[in-house]
């Protein structure tokens, strides 16, 4: 009985430390943008320990030393105030401060979303909708769209220009960085880049209803010639996106299935931004 506990005991604690490696995201990052982020999330944390480590050593060291069977320890009631003290005990948290501000400045500079991104491959453009609840991503030079998947070459720099048709809502790849919101009526632009071939997880990161949880998508970093492929695929397959398949499209449905569209009409996204497209009923239970 006692080595069915401990083998228990141990199954559980490697499930647990396994587990944040399986859902690592921004931890685990496959693009340049994602790579500064975790390393200013690095920073930050390095920062940061440097007041919570002594802390929480001299908490402990005051707490033993001080113990009533220790009569070494120099007990002063009334000692109130020591001027090197105060030096130390506001100079570090300043420091801390003026570093932090340092990367933050840095960094929101360095990791503008619509800063373009250095690369050898050629840019794809990629018009980006969020709706109740689906991503519909269009490739305007291409002229094609897809639901609820992206392909993409990997190596060359992805140009979103995203919106929404609905209410807000949040586009994030952790893995390719950068959380950025949709809004109806207006325009976000985002740079990302894969570095690596894989498939990458993309979610909704911001409560848009009761299906927002289910508005998942997957990013396929490809090779090119893999995704020339696709592309001639998706223009021979799959219905054309005009005003009547996008009203469809539209309306408010959970768990919609991937697919792709062979033609796109060009000015979709345009009548989408000016909210000249009908648009589904507004779900319940929205916040």
């Amino acid at each position: 009985m006692r080595h069915s506990c401990l083998r228990i005991f141990t199954l559980a604690a490697v499930a647990l430390l396994v587990a944040p490696c399986r859902a690592a995201g921004v931890l685990d990052p496959q693009g340049p943008v994602a790579a500064a982020e975790r390393l200013i999330l690095i920073n930050a944390t390095a920062i940061m320990l440097v007041v919570v480590l002594p802390v929480i050593v001299l908490t402990l060291a005051f707490a033993w030393w001080y113990r009533a069977s220790n009569k070494r320890a120099d007990y002063r009631p009334d000692w109130s105030y020591s001027g090197e003290i105060e030096l130390v005990v506001w100079s570090i948290p300043a420091m801390v401060v003026i570093l932090l501000a340092g990367v933050g400045w840095t960094g929101s500079h360095v990791l503008d979303p619509g800063r373009k991104l250095k690369s050898d491959g050629s840019p794809i453009r990629i018009e980006v909708v969020s709706l109740d609840w689906k991503w519909l991503f269009i490739y305007p030079d291409q002229h094609i769209a897809a639901v609820n998947q992206l392909v993409v070459p990997s190596g060359a720099p992805i140009e979103f220009f995203l919106t929404s048709a609905t209410v807000m809502n949040s586009f994030f790849v952790p893995q390719l960085g950068s959380q950025i919101y949709t809004m109806p009526g207006m325009t976000t632009h985002l740079y990302l880049l894969a570095d690596h071939l894989g498939d990458y997880p993309g979610i909704s990161a911001q409560f848009s209803g009761d299906g927002f949880s289910d508005m998942r998508f997957v990013v396929h970093a490809v090779p090119a010639p893999e995704f020339d492929n696709w592309l001639a695929r998706a223009r021979s397959a799959g219905p054309t996106l005009d005003s009547d398949a996008y009203a469809q499209l539209a309306r408010t449905t959970r768990n919609a299935a991937p697919q792709t569209y062979r033609s796109v009409d060009p000015l979709l996204f345009s009548h989408i931004l000016q909210q000249a497209m009908p648009v589904a009923a507004s779900a319940p239970h929205r916040d």
